[in-house]
């Protein structure tokens, strides 16, 4: 099995496309799966749940679709990147919405309500209903992200029930609390190893993938019940299922820190390493799915780190920029890149700057990715163009050991003892070795026995908070998570461009050292200073209305539910 698409040969033909939401709701895609003659075996249940997985579990996506949720897409509306055309804050309400769908909810529910009818044990009647929650969470969890209150459905409908199928949206916590009990389910029945010596761990889903993803969905809901609802009971609640749930992965699975950093996103073959969850297998081949990340990292220009996130990183005495002596400056890339958090330099291009006009390849900012690249394909067929093989982590431990440590200190409770179980086991990782992070009597951020708070935290946020936030980007930087963490902390003043101009500055660099290349950037003084990758005040990304943390709903569902008899509400300021 070279990758879990491969399988969907089977159904994939059978997976009907809709376009109105009744249709979503009723129209089965897999007809003839339903019936006695398909829900016999273990072997035919597991070929329907292989059908979630592309979608559930992008990875890199494939071939030249790099919609994959990294740095290409929507989730680079943020401070980490430095576009010279910025994505911008919706500003119209959308006349369709292809996420407004019933699709995979309607088919983890056909499942959930089959898998009982299948004369199998009940051991595994438990293990597949608690997959098809799990999948079904999933859905509902990222349904609420996007459009917040969402219509809850526990089964597939029958295409008479128009009430059903038609009815106003349920409130965000009572579709949240379903998934909780979905995913409390899933975390108690699904199998730590599920039986099928073809396929390593690693590329199913199992008890540890449920528990990982767990942490991670309630983390996002636990912050934004507190930051946009300011519902603490509601926080507490989701925080501490998140807590848990990492703390499961941690104590009861067999997983451990990677002893490089680097390989866990360029690599050609991740079944072995200790910190990989769940991954996306890729392979060349007729027929196998590929995929063009190493590419963009490799010989296409690309957006470029800002300034701000640069100078985000630590120096290696574990103190920020703004404290540490150790600290170079910024007029030299050389400079910049010195004592610095070695994940620095396994994320970007060390020492050198690609500019645009001197290479093809140019960055944004000059700042160059290459985390995602294997050096040892860039320059052969397997590296180039859409014929990238190397594997996608779908979710690995050092996220979930972030998860933890966050929903810890969100929830008051954060010891010394959970710093040292997560964000200092991540700094001993080999060739990291950075500094303890300790937490002092009065509450500060300490290293090495010294009390700091960096002047460039943001007031609202407490110094301990900061660094473990500060952390979180850097240990995540570039894998598609701080659009996301800007929406539920409620900071995405952060990506305005205006208020924020470190954003839109790239290195420092004088043009006479580049002579006689012409270099095609704006700078902030005409013939040295930052790099400004979107020079033009009109293109500049700003934050101007609240209303963006949720996406509006399309108009073509508000004007199909009333022409069924629903008024289906707009979000708040569409």
């Amino acid at each position: 099995m070279k990758s879990f698409i491969s399988i969907l040969i089977i159904v994939a033909a059978l997976a009907g496309s809709c376009k109105k939401t009744d249709e979503f709701l009723t129209r089965l895609p897999l007809d003839q799966l339903t019936d006695e003659g398909y829900w016999t075996s273990e072997s035919n249940i597991r070929t329907f749940a292989w059908n979630f997985y592309p979608n559930a579990f992008p990875g890199y996506s494939a071939g030249f679709d790099l919609g994959w949720g990294g740095y290409f897409s929507g989730e680079s509306l943020n401070d980490d990147f430095a576009p010279t055309t910025p994505p911008a804050f919706a500003q119209n309400v959308p006349s369709t919405d292809s996420r407004w769908s019933f699709t995979f909810i309607r088919r983890a529910n056909t499942m959930i309500a089959r898998v009982p009818t299948a004369p199998i044990s009940e051991e595994a009647i438990r293990h597949w209903t608690g997959v098809g929650r799990f999948f079904r969470a999933l859905e509902f969890a990222n349904k609420v992200k996007v459009f917040g209150d969402f219509p809850w459905y526990s089964q597939p409908l029958d295409e008479t029930d128009t009430a059903g199928l038609f009815k106003k949206r349920d409130p965000r916590t009572l579709v949240m609390d379903s998934v909780l009990a979905d995913m409390k389910y899933a975390a108690e029945h699904v199998r730590e190893e599920d039986i099928d010596p073809a396929l390593p761990d690693q590329l199913y889903v199992n008890k540890f993938t449920v528990l990982a993803f767990m942490s991670r969905v309630f983390l996002f809901e636990g912050t934004w019940q507190k930051y946009h609802h300011n519902n603490t009971a509601k926080a507490n609640e989701y925080l501490e299922a998140a807590r848990w749930a990492a703390y499961e992965v941690m104590t009861k699975g067999n997983y451990s820190i990677a002893p490089d950093y680097r390989k866990m996103f360029n690599s050609l073959d991740l079944t072995k390493n200790p910190e990989i969850i769940l991954f996306r297998r890729y392979d060349v081949g007729p027929g196998l799915v590929m995929h063009s990340l190493a590419t963009y990292n490799n010989r296409e220009p690309q957006t470029g780190a800002s300034k701000n996130l640069m100078e985000a990183y630590l120096c290696d005495d574990g103190l920020p920029i703004s404290v540490s002596l150790q600290y170079k400056g910024d007029k030299t890339v050389t400079d910049v890149m010195t004592n610095r958090d070695p994940r620095m330099y396994a994320t970007f291009v060390k020492n050198t700057l690609r500019l645009n006009g001197m290479v093809n390849n140019h960055s944004t900012t000059g700042y160059a990715v290459h985390k995602f690249l294997n050096e040892e394909i860039a320059n052969t067929s397997e590296g180039l163009n859409a014929n990238n093989p190397t594997d996608a982590p779908v979710i690995r431990f050092g996220e979930v050991l972030m998860n933890y440590i966050e929903a810890v200190a969100e929830l008051g409770k954060l010891t010394q003892n959970d710093l040292d179980m997560t964000i200092n086991r991540l700094r001993k990782r080999p060739g990291i070795n950075m500094p303890d992070l300790q937490i002092s009597g009065s509450g500060l951020p300490m290293v090495n026995g010294v009390e700091f708070d960096d002047p460039g935290r943001d007031p609202g946020v407490l110094p301990i908070l900061w660094e473990i936030r500060r952390e979180r980007r850097i240990e995540l930087a570039m894998e598609g998570f701080r659009t996301t963490d800007l929406r539920r902390w409620r900071k995405l003043e952060y990506a305005d461009m205006q208020a924020n101009i470190d954003i839109n500055r790239g290195a420092w660099i004088r043009r006479a050292d580049y002579i006689p290349t012409e270099l095609n950037v704006t700078l902030t003084n005409d013939d040295e200073g930052y790099i400004i990758p979107a020079p033009k005040p009109e293109s500049q990304r700003v934050l101007t209305n609240n209303r963006v943390y949720l996406s509006p709903l399309p108009d073509n569902q508000i004007k199909l539910y009333k022409d069924n008899g629903v008024e289906l509400t707009q979000n708040e300021g569409w």
